[in-house]
């Protein structure tokens, strides 16, 4: 045990950069959101706004486009943004296909030259993806606490810390999920670059294949196939709790690919 804590601790201080500028990063982007949904309320813009959208966009969205449009709304969107939710994956990514990059430069040559069982590689692996996944999305929550605190105008209206917590879990679970089939992939690998690259562009298709079912009724069929299916932070808007099947299947996916690594 005392050697997977110190090849922990030596995977840690090595992210440790990157960890923190993206931490930092979400975290700052958490507040800039405050602040335009702070310029948007007191203009009273959210109908003016909401009435641009075009009718694809309010059809994708349903009903939750009222929610979408308000301050919370606004507030909240850091949590399934589009450029978030790709830069967290892809982080994820990297970091699931760690080992991948160890026997790469050689590192696991030196790993496996001392007592370890093999199986620690992968254990230490997903502690690592899990702790990570924790503090950005503690840091995330950190911003977005901050930033109302110190900038959201007294008469709006704050997003619910439970609804907070659940978009949270939420990109959370995707991230673990995503982590899952990168590990599985990346501990049949060789090399990092084959391995990211292989869960990138399946991470890409199934995004699309999700875009295209939800605008395009005759791909709702295969849509079932695709992870971001079951993320889903538009019903959370609404005021639903999150749904046992999604956390089911990202969970599920997730485990998967950590017992099969």
């Amino acid at each position: 045990m005392k050697t997977l804590l110190v090849l922990m601790g030596h995977s840690l201080r090595r992210i440790r950069t990157l960890l923190l500028v993206m931490g930092i990063l979400l975290g700052v982007f958490q507040v800039f959101l405050i602040i335009v949904a702070s310029s948007i309320q007191r203009s009273a813009a959210f109908e003016q706004i909401g009435a641009l959208l075009p009718p694809f966009v309010r059809e994708m969205m349903g009903p939750s486009v009222t929610s979408f449009m308000s301050f919370p709304g606004i507030v909240c969107v850091g949590y399934f943004h589009l450029s978030v939710m790709g830069s967290l994956i892809a982080l994820s990514i990297v970091l699931a296909t760690m080992p991948a990059s160890e026997i790469e430069t050689g590192f696991m040559d030196l790993i496996l030259s001392r007592p370890l069982a093999r199986h620690w590689i992968i254990t230490r692996t997903v502690l690592i993806v899990i702790a990570c996944t924790l503090i950005l999305l503690a840091m995330m929550m950190a911003g977005t606490w901050i930033g109302l605190n110190s900038l959201a105008p007294l008469e709006a209206r704050w997003p619910s810390p439970h609804l907070v917590l659940s978009l949270a879990a939420n990109l959370g679970l995707l991230m673990l999920c995503w982590s899952g089939i990168a590990m599985v992939i990346g501990s049949a690998a060789r090399r990092r670059s084959v391995a990211g690259g292989l869960a990138g562009i399946i991470s890409l298709a199934t995004f699309l294949l999700d875009y295209i079912a939800r605008a395009w009724q005759p791909a709702e069929s295969i849509a079932w196939l695709s992870p971001f299916r079951y993320f889903n932070p538009f019903q959370l808007l609404d005021g639903n709790p999150l749904a046992a099947k999604n956390v089911a299947v990202l969970g599920g996916i997730a485990l998967s690919g950590f017992a099969a690594s």
